[in-house]
């Protein structure tokens, strides 16, 4: 009678994508939009392999990917809402500017 030992490994990039996550969510101005969709882009292949073959992995890896996926989300939508907010803070000054410009006229 062979004992068969088949020791989990971990998810491939969990601890990258969860530091990418987490910076996103620290540096939401532009960069940190760009982390988060690193991050989600990083997760996307070993969160499929983790459903594929969940015996193979780590559970506490796969936690890490998925804190790591929705800190990047997360991240995605702040930096876009940063990116939101400056936008129209430049178009409401340069409405201000043209507006002042054409009273002074």
């Amino acid at each position: 009678m062979e004992i068969i030992e088949t020791r989990q490994k971990e998810l491939p990039n969990a601890t990258a994508v969860l530091i990418l996550g987490i910076l996103s969510l620290v540096l939401c101005w532009f960069v940190g939009l760009i982390l988060g969709i690193v991050a989600v882009a990083l997760a996307s292949k070993p969160r499929l392999a983790y459903y594929a073959n969940p015996n193979e992995y780590t559970e506490s890896s796969f936690k890490n990917l998925r804190a790591g996926r929705i800190c990047g989300i997360i991240g995605i939508c702040i930096g876009l809402a940063v990116l939101a907010f400056m936008l129209l803070m430049v178009l409401g000054i340069t409405a201000l500017s043209v507006g002042s410009m054409f009273l002074q006229g």
